[in-house]
Order: C-alpha cells, then structure tokens, then sequence
C-alpha cells in the first residue's frame, strides 16, 4: 500500500469517527440511554465483521492461542467501549468539532508517550522538540475550535 494511499484511509477513517459520534449520539436520543446506542454500535459491528469472517473463509484460531495473549491484549474492547459509550454522552454537549479535537490530542499525547517508550509493540520513536511544538499547535487548535 503507498504512503499516499494509507494517508487517504486514515482521513476517512477520522471522518468517520465524526460521523459516528453523530449517528450513535442521534441514536441515544431515540433509545433514551447512551448504554442502548452503544450496545447497538458493537452488535452492529460485530454482525458486519462476522459475516465478512465467513464470506472470506477466515480461520477461527484454536483455543491455545487466545491463551498466549497477555491479558492486557484484550483491552481494545474495553477501551472501544469506553469511546463509544464517553462519545454517545460528550457528543451533544461538545459538538461535533471540539468533541473531534479533543479525541485527536488526546490520541496525540498518548501517542507521544507510547512513541517515547516503545510501548505496546511500537518502534521507539523519541519525543523531539518538533514533536512537543506539533503537540502544542493541536492544543492551540482544540482552543480556537472551542472558541469557534
């Protein structure tokens, strides 16, 4: 995949976070709970990837390799949760675009510390000047979005 390419995907995969929030927090309004609108966002998902398991032909891996995986492995599903259910509440309270910049500098600073440490199966990548002023432009962002 080219560079240009991968850039392209992560774009869209940022607008559809915004438009998720939208849609699941719409959905809240319907439903009355944000527990009710992300339950439906994960059943929704998880009918989508299933299928698309099956149709592919995908290999359920045996029993000992879910073993092998530390436990802090399975948090994604925890923390997708976590997202969901925080953006289904913040979302009509923020808007559309704070809710976004924050989301992004909060991913950004988490992002500088696993880069820093290597964490979680990341190259080592230190944090440099240019990073910190990157990091504090965001902030200066989030601010100016907020402002609007």
């Amino acid at each position: 995949m080219s560079i240009a390419l991968a850039i392209v995907m992560a774009l869209l995969l940022g607008a559809g976070l915004s438009v998720q929030a939208g849609v699941n927090a719409s959905l809240r309004s319907v439903l009355g709970h944000p527990l009710h609108a992300t339950i439906i966002n994960f059943v929704v998902g998880l009918v989508l990837v299933l299928a698309y398991a099956l149709l592919s032909g995908l290999r359920t891996p045996g029993a000992g390799q879910f073993g092998r995986a530390a436990p802090w492995m399975y948090l994604g599903g925890v923390i997708g949760a976590a997202y969901v259910t925080g953006v289904v509440i913040l979302a009509p309270r923020l808007g559309a675009a704070t809710l976004a910049a924050l989301v992004i500098a909060g991913q950004l600073f988490a992002a500088l510390v696993i880069d820093q440490f290597g964490w979680l199966g990341f190259p080592t990548h230190p944090v440099s000047p240019t990073r910190i002023v990157g990091a504090a432009l965001l902030v200066a962002g989030v601010i100016l979005v907020r402002r609007g």
